[in-house]
């Protein structure tokens, strides 16, 4: 029903015509918050148009409890190929990372946190302040530097345009050794903007770490241009083989996302 709402948490178990996410279609979705009534979603195969059941798992208040979890989530997550993302920098995209997910989420978050900081003692030992790209990196940048227990700022894309505009925000010195957070790299270029600003104020830029870069070949040539060390948990070759693995997504979605990564700014879905 339209009124539909789940207090706390709500389990999730889904049907299929069969065990493979690629090949067998999504049939039915059952709902329940234990309370001995089942609510059951009879979806239609042409449009999979649920608005009802895409509300109440898009709503991050209430707990999702899967009895299998990967495969659930694999019938009901696709990839949006033929209605594509679009970026800030005008891209389509059949894809889309959103790593202020982790944020939700304590032990990912703390996960992740301790192998950026595993990463920075193995490269650089301990620099003098912990430096997070806005947005995006301001949240594990602050958890990184925290549990380092040194001081942290964050980089603005550009000044601000009233009170004291500051363009990097916090407290630091001049000749202080600095490691960039970052919790993504497509071409680089908003990242190194931020490096540019450190430098401007005379701060050593020691290196940056990012949790996920989609590894284009730009990107890669910028960093070299700028000389700045790029250092990542994870890459989109990577995370597509995973994908693959698990049966997330299928031999033609993996040819379609290889596909895009070659020339993404020309990328075209209806030709794909």
């Amino acid at each position: 029903p339209d009124n539909i709402s789940f207090k706390g948490s709500v389990a999730v178990d889904s049907e299929t015509l069969g065990l493979r996410p690629e090949r067998d279609p999504l049939c039915l979705v059952q709902l329940s918050s234990g309370d001995g009534n089942a609510h059951l979603v009879q979806l239609d195969r042409e449009n999979y148009n649920a608005p009802n059941l895409k509300k109440v798992l898009s709503d991050k208040s209430c707990q999702k409890i899967f009895h299998f979890a990967r495969f659930d989530v694999a019938v009901t997550i696709k990839l949006n190929s033929k209605n594509p993302f679009t970026w800030a920098s005008g891209w389509k995209s059949p894809i889309y990372c959103d790593n202020r997910i982790i944020l939700s989420h304590p032990h990912i978050r703390i996960f992740v946190r301790e192998q950026i900081v595993k990463q920075i003692e193995e490269l650089y030992g301990k620099p003098d302040v912990i430096a997070g790209v806005a947005t995006g990196a301001i949240g594990i940048g602050m958890l990184v530097a925290d549990l380092m227990n040194l001081p942290f700022i964050y980089v603005r894309p550009n000044s601000k345009k009233h009170g004291r505009k500051n363009q990097i925000e916090g407290q630091y010195s001049k000749s202080q050794k600095v490691v960039v957070i970052e919790d993504l790299i497509s071409t680089g270029n908003s990242s190194l903007m931020a490096v540019d600003a450190l430098r401007e104020e005379e701060l050593i830029v020691k290196g940056m770490i990012s949790i996920f870069t989609y590894g284009f070949d730009i990107s890669y040539s910028n960093f070299k241009n700028k000389n700045v060390e790029l250092y990542t948990l994870s890459s989109y070759d990577f995370l597509l083989e995973q994908a693959l693995d698990i049966k997330y997504i299928n031999d033609n979605e993996f040819k379609t996302l290889k596909e895009w990564k070659k020339n993404p700014s020309e990328w075209n879905p209806n030709k794909n």
